[in-house]
């Protein structure tokens, strides 16, 4: 059995993609509702892959980028993050399989890559 690696999980949805345009299109209560089923499904989520998880992470704010130019206000569409453990690249994305983030929320995708070590220079 191969040892664990860690996993970067980048949750991305953008704030004007349709399926942004749709969910705050519902009724106030209706959209309340499937807030509260979305976060439901990603607590039993949570709960059911709690081992492969090292990093809760969480959701993401506002953004400012740091540059040669200085700071400046951006946005983008990084909506949250989570660190994992798992023994391949493929089976940390598994883990996302149908996860809350696009099938109850208007998320879009979820985004998995290798956290590799600090080279020796």
């Amino acid at each position: 059995m191969a040892a664990n690696e860690t996993y970067l999980a980048v949750f991305l949805g953008s704030k004007t993609s349709a399926r942004m345009k749709a969910w705050m299109a519902l009724p106030e209560a209706e959209r309340r509702g499937k807030e509260r089923e979305g976060i439901a499904a990603w607590k039993a989520w949570i709960a059911e892959h709690q081992a492969a998880i090292s990093t809760m992470g969480g959701p993401l704010g506002r953004t400012k980028r740091v540059s040669g130019h200085g700071i400046e206000d951006v946005s983008n569409e990084l909506a949250a993050f989570m660190i994992v453990q798992a023994e391949s690249q493929e089976a940390a994305a598994r883990l996302f399989e149908k996860h809350p983030h696009f099938t109850i929320f208007p998320g879009e995708s979820i985004e998995i890559m290798p956290v590799l070590p600090i080279p020796d220079s």
